[in-house]
């Protein structure tokens, strides 16, 4: 029986970021006084001593100058920020040390072997590793897309394993991509999303990386579906997942710039992962939140109304004593 072959077109990137990286990128700035329209006040001393005519203003002219024009909805994003920081990131303290960990480790080991490894292997054959280690693991994507129901696209991707791992030469070449069968990227923390499992706390994992409370186990699950956990020598499985983690980590090197140049780079990673795996997930269709109306959260622009000052009043005199 001869399974169709059915293309699927790569869904192209979404345009619209979900709601949930802006509002905390939104509460960061808030929090640190980026979105305050109006610069900060100078002391009225300052001010007297530059120009001696100006006198402080009093009343509802100076609250009007303080005043930032977008307090309001700057505390309002901040607010919803920090409620979604609890909800995706409980673990936040523990999640930095292990963080701290990793980046340590990186930056010993794995990121100069990395950068050794693109300087002296050509680019050729870099791309032929990189065939290699996916074609491994490209069983891992066929059983899901099996257990997610999509039957089409599992006989298109069977096809292309065999093709690959035949005239490819164990993957070292890809000549379905040449052939029109694209390749897809499933697992099984994506096939237990596909069947409505949340994905739970944001987790880091020592020596893995970035994670969440579906996907942690969901690790241990694709061990038995990767070929290069199969060989019976020892020696061979190591030096097979040596492999994929340089490679791995190579392909990563052009990331780097971008997370040491953030602002706090734990907090780019976790928002790019988690808006990655939701993407993964939905197959790109994630859904558009309504985030408009918290930016069109009307703002009251008006002069704070204070009180005005009464004239200093005189302590009553002690009447004159009586002779």
């Amino acid at each position: 029986m001869s399974c169709p072959r059915v293309a699927r077109a790569t869904s192209p990137p979404s345009r619209r970021l979900s709601a949930g990286p802006l509002l905390l990128a939104v509460g960061v700035l808030a929090a640190h006084g980026v979105l305050a329209s109006t610069p900060a006040a100078e002391p009225a001393a300052t001010r007297a001593a530059a120009d001696p005519a100006a006198a402080p203003k009093q009343g509802a002219a100076a609250a009007t100058e303080t005043t930032p024009k977008w307090g309001p909805r700057a505390r309002l994003a901040r607010q919803r920020a920090l409620e979604l920081l609890r909800k995706q990131d409980p673990f936040e303290r523990m999640n930095r040390g292990t963080y701290k960990f990793n980046e340590t480790l990186d930056r010993a080991v794995t990121k100069p072997i990395a950068r050794g490894y693109r300087a002296v292997v050509p680019i050729p054959v870099r791309k032929a590793v990189s065939n290699f280690v996916a074609n491994l693991g490209y069983p891992t994507v066929i059983v899901n897309e099996a257990l997610q129901g999509k039957m089409f696209d599992a006989c298109g991707d069977t096809v292309r394993f065999v093709i690959n791992s035949t005239f490819g030469i164990a993957g070292l070449r890809d000549p379905a991509t040449h052939m029109g069968l694209p390749s897809h990227d499933e697992d099984f923390g994506q096939t237990l999303g596909h069947w409505g499992v949340h994905a739970g706390p944001y987790l880091v994992l020592p020596f893995l990386g970035p994670s969440d409370l579906r996907d942690a186990p969901a690790r241990y699950v694709s061990h038995y579906t990767n070929l290069e956990y199969y060989p019976e020598s020892a020696e061979t499985r190591y030096a097979l997942m040596g492999i994929s983690l340089i490679d791995t980590r190579t392909e990563l090197l052009a990331a780097d710039e971008s997370i040491e140049s953030a602002f706090d780079p734990y907090t780019l990673v976790r928002n790019a992962y988690l808006a990655r795996r939701e993407y993964l997930v939905r197959d790109g269709a994630v859904p558009e939140e309504n985030y408009e109306d918290l930016m069109d959260t009307p703002v009251d622009e008006s002069p704070a109304a204070t009180p005005a000052e009464s004239p200093p009043t005189e302590s009553p005199k002690d009447p004159a004593p009586q002779p």
